[in-house]
């Protein structure tokens, strides 16, 4: 489940990575909504369709897709093996952040977004990542749209699962880059897993928050780890 892009097509690294053992499949967020309810009834959707027995899969979610993931875990548990949650958060405080960006991508012209990308792509992604993979993502995002990424800023200020945490009940990983310069991810997975029933953290040293474009980081041997998922 993808971040504020909303593209999955950004998963395609560890996708070919974890094709080795797995079925992979990505989506791309609807542009048009508005709350976390709508998204989570469409992931599953999606699952029905592709996965049409109910087979439970390893749901996994970066940054706001972290979110999404948690919402979807807490809504559909029979349908959740694991899940992974990448460098995401509660809530985002504070919340006057989000205002801001909102307001600035209703302003600035949505041509400009490329120009604003191409100075803070390499910021966002882990330090030693390729300049190919850097190139790639900026090709990759330039199909964000005004209305999805403005929608899915609104939806965060709304979004708070502070109370739900502890509700999670399936076996859950927090990974997090230690070099994040997005969100607090040590801090915010650290929180978390305290309180998520069984969750466990791992630290992702030397990387940024759009860490998964990365030469050293591998989903499949991540799992594997974890208790041989």
């Amino acid at each position: 489940m993808p971040g504020l892009d909303g593209t999955g097509l950004l998963f395609y690294r560890q996708a070919r990575l974890l094709a080795r053992r797995f079925r992979v499949i990505t989506f791309r967020l609807r542009d048009e909504a508005r709350d976390m309810d709508t998204l989570v009834a469409e992931i599953a959707r999606h699952l029905d369709a592709a996965v049409p027995d109910g087979t439970p899969a390893i749901v996994v979610g970066e940054s706001f897709g972290g979110a999404l993931a948690m919402h979807f875990a807490l809504s559909h548990p029979e349908r959740v093996r694991a899940l992974v949650v990448l460098n995401s958060f509660t809530r985002i405080t504070p919340k006057i952040k989000l205002y801001a960006a909102i307001a600035a991508t209703s302003i600035v012209p949505w041509g400009a977004m490329g120009i604003v990308r191409r100075f803070t792509g390499a910021r966002l992604q882990s330090s030693h990542t390729h300049r190919d993979e850097i190139r790639r993502f900026l090709l990759l995002t330039r199909a964000i749209t005004r209305e999805g990424y403005t929608n899915r800023l609104r939806i965060l200020t709304r979004y708070d699962l502070r109370e739900r945490l502890k509700d999670i009940r399936v076996p859950t990983l927090f990974l997090a880059a230690d070099e994040d310069h997005l969100i607090p991810s040590v801090e915010q997975a650290t929180y978390m897993a305290a309180r998520v029933p069984g969750a466990i953290v791992r630290i992702l040293k030397g990387h940024g928050h759009g860490c998964f474009l990365a030469p050293d980081l591998d989903l499949d041997v991540i799992l594997q780890e974890w208790g041989g998922r």
